[in-house]
């Protein structure tokens, strides 16, 4: 009797492992999934351009080029 007992537990025990193996391999693949976007992300914002930069300087050479107009026709009055 104490041998089938030994066996029922051995077989529990491969069970279990069993399930942990797979818990283990299911999470490094969540994890390898998440890291190569996770590069593919910071590799798109690397080479992307910012166009919200672009258009602040833009912006600004305008407002500058407005009241540098405004001191010309101050000047000739």
């Amino acid at each position: 009797m104490n041998r089938i007992e030994d066996l029922i537990t051995a077989l529990q025990k491969k069970e279990d492992e069993k399930n942990k193996n797979t818990v283990l391999w299911v999470l490094a693949i969540i994890g390898a999934v998440a890291a190569v976007a996770g590069i593919a992300y910071a590799v798109y914002r690397f080479f992307t351009p910012d166009y919200l930069e672009d258009f602040e300087e833009d912006f600004d050479d305008d407002f500058d080029d407005y009241f540098e107009d405004e001191e010309e026709q101050e000047g000739q009055e």
